[in-house]
């Protein structure tokens, strides 16, 4: 039995953070679904924003939104909704056969909206409509500001992916904006069952503090991190509050772990992956980290349900001066401007293909 059916059994999904419209059309997706148990797949604008820069495979699709009278984000959203529909459709039959738990595929809205509250729950509703598919997420960050949106777009039946979680903290309180859009519905007498996932973001971590990670720590941070936020998302589930949600029809939020390439060199490519082994959850990765694990990755013990060593990890990190609150805080900054950074560079190159393509 391969490594990715063995995660798959013990009860994880296994998700693909990538997509591109040449793995859409030569049948790579279509492979990673039968050989590799993947089950379902996350975008971005990093990723977007690669897909559309190596080669020729979106000129067709920018040339129609041009000659629409469309530019910059509405050809993107016109080209990303293309892509995003027949991934989907992919994943439409894991989703039917698991009646809407799994076999979702996830859009984010525009970074330059993450201070906005208003205009993110705005264009949320407007990409779901236009998606109109029933496993279609809608990725909204969890600051903040995305928190009320978040609140609102549940409230609304749309499918959210809460993007941009680092640590406990910041999962729990999307984690409220969750409920308090399905307890909304359960009081106006709605279908409590919108699924969502929350996205905790990992490999960053380790990044971050890789020249001043104490002695015999390097790449235990984001780990430990993980572990909180697993005791956490346990602990919420059980809960009274979730208990009396499910027992309306509601089901949980899913806890996702993120970014859970490897980034260190000296480290093994599938550290994320094996460490984070655990159910009732979903790990998406990127598409050079699924082959690594489908070719020599291991299932071994799963992720501690009481925390396992993190308080300990966690306890050497803040004595090096490292303040892991703080740090989650940056981290997540430091994830929007990311996005805000491929975001601008996605629409210049879609501007810069416009104009060669018309010219």
């Amino acid at each position: 039995m391969s490594a990715t059916r063995d995660l798959h059994d013990l009860g994880q999904s296994l998700w693909l953070d990538n997509i591109t419209r040449d793995m859409l059309g030569d049948g790579t997706l279509a492979a990673h679904i039968s050989d590799r148990d993947v089950t379902g797949l996350t975008s971005n604008p990093t990723i977007f924003e690669h897909a559309v820069a190596a080669g020729d495979a979106y000129d067709g699709s920018i040339r129609a939104s041009v000659e629409a009278g469309k530019d910059g984000e509405g050809a993107f959203f016109d080209l990303a909704l293309e892509d995003i529909t027949r991934a989907a459709d992919l994943f439409r039959p894991i989703h039917d056969k698991t009646d809407g738990v799994d076999g979702f595929v996830s859009l984010e809205v525009s970074p330059q909206l993450v201070r906005d509250t208003a205009a993110t729950l705005a264009q949320a509703k407007e990409l779901h409509a236009r998606g109109d598919r029933p496993n279609l997420f809608i990725k909204i960050p969890g600051t903040p500001e995305g928190l009320p949106a978040i609140e609102e777009a549940i409230f609304a039946g749309i499918p959210v992916n809460v993007t941009l979680l680092f640590d406990a903290k910041q999962y729990l309180a999307a984690a409220d904006a969750y409920l308090r859009g399905i307890e909304r519905r359960v009081e106006a007498g709605l279908n409590p069952q919108v699924a969502s996932v929350a996205s905790i973001f990992i490999s960053r971590w380790d990044v971050a503090v890789k020249d001043s990670a104490p002695e015999g720590y390097k790449n235990r941070l984001g780990i430990a991190v993980v572990q909180q936020a697993y005791v956490a998302y346990l602990e919420l589930v059980a809960s009274a509050r979730v208990q009396r949600l499910l027992n309306e029809g509601a089901r949980p939020q899913r806890a996702l772990w993120a970014s859970t390439g490897t980034k260190d060199p000296e480290a093994s490519d599938t550290l994320y992956i094996e460490a984070f082994a655990s159910p009732l959850t979903v790990n998406t990765m990127p598409e050079k980290t699924l082959i690594a694990f489908a070719d020599h990755g291991k299932v071994g013990e799963p992720l501690a349900r009481d925390g396992g060593d993190s308080e300990q990890v966690l306890a050497a990190f803040e004595a090096a001066g490292i303040g892991v609150d703080a740090l989650a805080e940056r981290l997540q900054q430091e994830g929007a401007d990311a996005f805000q950074k491929s975001w601008d560079s996605l629409l210049e190159q879609i501007a810069t293909k416009s104009q060669a393509l018309t010219a």
